[in-house]
């Protein structure tokens, strides 16, 4: 019997509730069918976790018991390449490829697999036999030439180069490829410009690339002068400094691919970088296990799948990817911060404060490392402790650039935890200045002196600027329709702050602001009815004694404000 023939017969056995004689429950030791539906919903439900070795486990359980369900083939074929497990899932692929012969993931693992064994003739052959298609044809062609190239096949490998040209829209990609392509091969001539052509839109990978095979070619005052530029750039900075270390100490590096296979892993790489929809995610993560089996100790992938996890709130399997880049990568410290911060997503805060600090106190000038020390104190509500490590921050940041307006806002807001209101408003005031159309920074600094009552024409004005700027921000909305209601006017507040509950419903202090409003036009029972609204939503302590007591007395003359 198929397990969903065996669902549906367990379905209707609990609908009719399995009862004996005397009306009672029957106990006895789960049949065979309660055990398959039993992995099968697991199953779905580690998958709607995206806890990925899970399903794999659950989805093979369930394939066991109906080893002819081409769905739940595909389910643990997906499944066990996405949680890491190539090599299962290739057993899995030949399964597939039986049933359907181009099928595309099917063939694409079958030739991972083959590179992985460094049989190159073998993945050139489960290549062609995959489908064709737009999706499909550029990591085709990139790893077909890799194949080729492993060969020795010079011809074949330049020719799927072109038919990737042919494509349009991937030129770089393909200049890249063939960089390094021709430098695997020995044709320098050819890998020079085919360099240079990819430098026209610089990315960390081909700068890192180019730049090892200066040092290799023995152009290392090129290589040098190169480095020093790509210092001047946030992305390529790690790199930069790893390659003038080198030069420094007279080291030769080996090539950034070596062989065949890593080349393959760069062009799945690639792919998965390139599908940055969240509704994607799954795919790229699938995309980055097939190059990291090819490529155990490629970096950058690593850092990719661990924030592949991170969009999906999987904290514990991006710290265990980040935990894979070794101590002597450029990356390293990215991925150390990175832990940390994931430390403090799943409530660890004391020990991800421990690792900043460690990191902090080794490496005093890591910008990230102080910034994500000040984070996480202040997420904490240690505003001192954030106050002083944003200090150390921008301290390293002279002069100003316009991109440091959130380390500005982001010391204003402990200092403002602190109670240190002079020194929140000069940092507030400094990030404004850096970025005058930030509405985050306009709605901060201009609702804070409205809840002040404090320049509330001049805030309001900074407000209406920050909901022009963002429109559908529920929040942005309550701040103008607050600054209307320290103005007195109340009937433009109340309209204000209808759209910031229908924006943001559910919310006690929007409600609350709209209450007020309300009875400040004589709406009364509808002030009455938004502050039991606000109530309802869980507001603080304090608030909720003000909202009580409205709700007893109304509003005095001189109004009652939160």
């Amino acid at each position: 019997m198929r397990i969903v023939d065996r669902i549906a017969v367990l379905g209707l056995a609990l609908a009719l509730g399995a009862c004996a004689g005397d009306g009672t429950a029957k106990t006895s030791t789960p049949d065979a069918a309660s055990v398959d539906y039993g992995n099968y919903l697991s199953a779905r439900f580690a998958a709607s976790q995206h806890n990925l070795k899970d399903a794999s486990t659950y989805y093979r359980a369930s394939l066991a018991a109906d080893p002819d369900n081409k769905d739940l083939l595909a389910l643990s074929f997906f499944f066990a390449t996405s949680s890491g497990d190539v090599d299962g899932a290739a057993r899995l692929a030949q399964r597939i490829v039986a049933a359907q012969a181009d099928d595309r993931a099917g063939r694409l693992t079958l030739t991972v697999a083959a590179l992985k064994r460094r049989d190159y003739a073998e993945a050139r052959k489960q290549i062609a036999l995959s489908a064709k298609g737009p999706f499909a044809s550029p990591g085709v062609a990139l790893i077909d030439a890799w194949a080729a190239a492993g060969l020795g096949d010079k011809t074949a490998a330049y020719a799927d180069i072109d038919t990737l040209r042919s494509q349009g829209s991937v030129d770089l990609l393909a200049a890249f490829h063939l960089a390094l392509i021709a430098e695997y091969l020995g044709d320098d001539k050819i890998a020079d410009e085919a360099y240079r052509n990819a430098l026209t839109s610089p990315s960390p990978r081909v700068v890192d690339a180019f730049g090892r095979y200066l040092e290799r070619g023995g152009k290392i005052d090129e290589a040098a002068a190169f480095y020093a530029k790509a210092m001047e750039a946030p992305g390529e900075k790690q790199i930069a400094a790893a390659g003038l270390a080198r030069v420094k100490a007279g080291r030769k590096p080996d090539p950034l691919v070596p062989r065949p296979e890593d080349g393959a892993a760069e062009a799945l790489f690639g792919i998965a970088a390139s599908l940055t929809d969240p509704s994607n995610t799954d795919i790229s993560i699938l995309y980055l296990r097939l190059a990291l089996y090819l490529r155990p100790k490629l970096d950058l992938g690593a850092v990719l799948l661990a924030d592949r996890f991170e969009g999906l709130q999987k904290y514990d399997d991006a710290i265990a990817a980040y935990q894979t880049v070794d101590k002597d990568s450029p990356y390293w410290r990215l991925a150390a911060v990175e832990i940390a911060l994931d430390e403090a997503r799943l409530d660890q805060t004391d020990k991800a404060i421990a690792l900043l600090k460690g990191l902090t106190a080794k490496y005093p000038d890591d910008l990230e490392a102080w910034t994500a020390l000040g984070d996480t104190y202040r997420n904490a509500g240690k505003f001192m402790e954030a106050s002083d490590a944003y200090d150390h921050a921008l301290a390293l940041r002279t002069p100003d650039q316009n991109n440091d307006w959130p380390l500005y806002f982001a010391r204003a807001v402990a200092e403002q935890g602190v109670q240190n209101w002079s020194a929140a408003e000069v940092d507030l005031k400094k990030a404004l200045a850096l970025q005058p159309n930030e509405p985050t920074l306009l709605n901060y600094l201009g609702y804070s002196w409205v809840d002040q009552n404090r320049n509330i024409p001049e805030a309001l004005a900074m407000l209406e600027k920050a909901r022009a700027l963002k429109p559908t921000d529920g929040y942005i909305a309550d701040s103008v329709g607050w600054a209307y209601y320290k103005l007195g006017r109340f009937a433009d507040a109340a309209k204000a702050l209808e759209k910031a509950v229908e924006l943001v419903p559910g919310d006690p202090t929007i409600n609350d602001h709209l209450g007020d409003a309300y009875w400040r036009v004589g709406r009364k029972l509808d002030a009455q009815f938004q502050w039991n609204h606000a109530l309802a939503f869980g507001p603080s302590d304090a608030d909720k004694a003000v909202i009580e007591k409205k709700l007893l007395d109304g509003l005095g003359a001189g109004g009652t404000a939160n």
